[in-house]
């Protein structure tokens, strides 16, 4: 059996309603166009007229080359608060609704409310990490950031169940974030993601640091815990191998637009667009020739 098919149910927290796992459609981009902003007026185009949606436990891939403006959908769908950033993404047309909840301006309430159901691995998650912390006291910060008096015994029970569902040893918990692999803190962080088992999850590169061999973990783990939970997500990855492990379907973004969007199979055998045509023939490339083990 599993280790994430023994998870248990989280407790759930006061502020947490279910409403909005009634929704059939936990996201719907419509007509989006997103900018990015900076502090002296400077702005940038990260996505132009796109339009795309994902359906209750399904799993969309995001595919693009760097600059194409997926990791700008991402950090939006995630619903933070990003204007402390140098350059921050904001929606300058058409509409993001998450979870049944209009993106935009979103009230501190109506914004805390929402991120309850959303786990967001940003791209630099392995580094943002609370150096000070433990891997221990990471994985919990989650919980006891909202609740002070949960349960103790419960949360070290989770925390042990996740820290083995990411494939990393029971003695990793009191180490610090400094004292791990760039890969190992990475799993912390997918882990650290997925605590409060979340409606939503807005994952960008998750794979990102992590070696081939416990790569292919990264897509088992998500599917176990969607058989447990009504669970959705949005994957972002430039890597085309470990999206296909992943999604039901894919968008296909370029230089800001979407160039490819349904099922995986369908969009790379028949690309209308060069790039989704040179993914297609990587793809097949690596079918035809797989890696060699050392």
């Amino acid at each position: 059996m599993s280790v994430c098919a023994r998870l248990p149910v989280a407790r759930p927290l006061s502020s947490v309603t279910s409403m909005d796992r009634l929704s059939e459609r936990p996201v719907v981009v419509d007509d989006v166009t997103i900018e990015f902003r900076g502090r002296r007026s400077r702005r940038s185009t990260a996505l132009r007229g796109v339009s795309l949606e994902l359906g209750r436990n399904e799993v969309l891939g995001v595919v693009g080359e760097s600059g194409s403006g997926k990791s700008a959908l991402a950090a939006v769908l995630s619903a933070r608060d990003l204007r402390t950033q140098t350059m921050s993404p904001k929606i300058i047309g058409g509409s993001i609704t998450v979870l049944g909840t209009r993106l935009g301006r979103l009230g501190h309430r109506e914004r805390d409310r929402l991120q309850l159901n959303i786990g967001y691995l940003p791209q630099d998650a392995a580094d943002r990490l609370t150096p000070n912390l433990s891997v221990a006291e990471n994985l919990a910060e989650p919980f006891l950031s909202r609740d002070r008096r949960y349960d103790r015994r419960e949360l070290a029970m989770r925390v042990m169940q996740f820290l083995e569902a990411v494939r990393l040893p029971i003695v990793t918990m009191e180490k610090l974030p400094h004292e791990l692999s760039s890969g190992q803190r990475q799993r912390v962080a997918i882990a650290k993601s997925l605590m409060l088992e979340p409606t939503l999850w807005i994952a960008d590169e998750p794979t990102a640091g992590i070696d081939a061999t416990v790569r292919d973990t990264v897509p088992e783990l998500v599917h176990q815990i969607q058989q447990i939970r009504d669970f959705s997500a949005v994957i972002v990855s430039h890597d085309l191998s470990v999206t296909t492990q992943l999604a039901d379907r894919i968008a296909v973004l370029y230089h800001g637009e979407l160039v490819g969007y349904g099922e995986v199979d369908e969009v790379l055998a028949n690309p209308y667009h060069p790039y989704v045509s040179g993914l297609a023939a990587s793809r097949s490339h690596s079918h035809h020739h797989p890696p060699t083990l050392r």
